[in-house]
């Protein structure tokens, strides 16, 4: 294991001293290895796990229902599937990966009634946990393994030979195993290869929903896009608009990825660090911080997880409303065209 220190007194509030990172070398594989898994679903992530899990020497099956679109898919691969409810019934370790909106109801139709003490029940992200709109029987237990990464990548990245961080939590542990069970699922799926770090639900489910919603996805998203409109509006082209403000952003990304802010201003011009330094705070001002804080405290209180329950509940509109409204802009027009005319890329597009 590996120990990073950070500063700080082991008693500040805003300091994390300690961080412990694990690899497989402190991982028994043996364990998940002894245990029967049911991954439900078969998305994104559920495809990856229950893949990597068998390459692994685990003893998996997949959950789904007979009508699912996943289910050949998951047959062609070789795996066994049976509907989630005889998936629960026959394994001691059930792994939920399915989405947020529609896991608590799978899991007290098919699964709930199948928990049995000594069994764990596994997710990838805190929500309903954290949330409440699953609570386990207080004789199972309960743990997250969440790799940091889409499944595809998680994938990947495993049959190349090497893996991508994981995060681990346990939430309620009566027979004392949960924590190396743990390791062993995410040695397992390639975790223990890039390093496993200690969470809890708590931390990793609030942290999520904010790097989702104020960078990752919904700032960045709206960062390209007002910065985009701001420069065609400007009379400039749409396509250089789009190469300044949406292409080279990957290049950004990378030097980010490889040595942290520092490198990126380190591989930029002077001109470019310059801007950097004395434009970025403009963007970035006491307003967006504040605006940050409330969406955290939104995310702490609850009340985003209500809104978005109560919008799935009702087919989530606005979700279907914004996505084609998006779809439409004209940022996604431009980059369309642009990308079919670059041979590197194997351009997406989405269904």
């Amino acid at each position: 294991m590996l120990r990073l220190s950070f500063g700080g007194s082991e008693d500040s509030t805003h300091n994390h001293v300690m961080a412990t990172i694990y690899y497989d070398k402190d991982c028994d594989l043996g364990l998940i290895r002894a245990r029967k898994v049911a991954v439900i679903g078969y998305g994104s992530q559920g495809h990856a796990h229950a893949l990597n899990l068998r390459d692994s020497g685990v003893d998996v099956v997949v959950g789904l229902r007979q009508e699912s679109a996943s289910r050949a898919a998951a047959e062609e691969a070789g795996l066994r599937v049976l509907a989630p409810d005889e998936a629960s019934a026959w394994a001691n370790v059930i792994m939920m990966l399915v989405p947020d909106q529609v896991m608590g109801g799978i899991y007290a139709e098919s699964v709930q009634s199948n928990l049995e003490p000594g069994d764990t029940l596994a997710f990838a992200h805190g929500f309903n946990v954290h949330f409440g709109e699953i609570a386990p029987p207080e004789e199972i237990n309960v743990i997250m393994v969440a790799p940091k990464g889409p499944g595809h990548l998680l994938r990947r990245t495993y049959e190349e030979g090497s893996g991508i961080p994981c995060l681990l939590a346990v939430y309620q542990d009566p027979s004392g195993t949960g924590r190396a069970l743990g390791l062993s699922y995410a040695s397992a799926i390639g975790g223990g290869r890039a390093g496993i770090l200690e969470t809890t639900f708590k931390e990793e489910t609030e942290t999520d929903l904010f790097g989702e919603q104020v960078i990752l996805c919904g700032g960045v998203s709206e960062l390209i896009k007002a910065s985009f409109e701001t420069l065609v509006e400007a009379g400039y082209q749409p396509e250089s608009a789009y190469f300044e403000t949406l292409h080279e952003l990957k290049l950004i990304v990378d030097l980010l990825y490889e040595g942290g802010l520092s490198w990126m201003r380190y591989s930029i011009s002077d001109t470019a660090e310059y801007g950097d330094y004395t434009r970025g705070n403009r963007i970035i001002t006491d307003e967006t911080r504040k605006a940050m804080k409330e969406v955290l405290e939104e995310i702490q209180s609850g009340a985003f997880a209500n809104e978005w329950l109560a919008q799935a509940r009702e087919g989530a509109p606005v979700l279907h409303e914004q996505r084609a409204a998006n779809r439409a802009h004209q940022i996604e027009d431009v980059g369309e065209e642009l990308r079919k005319l670059m041979p590197f890329l194997d351009p997406k597009t989405a269904p």
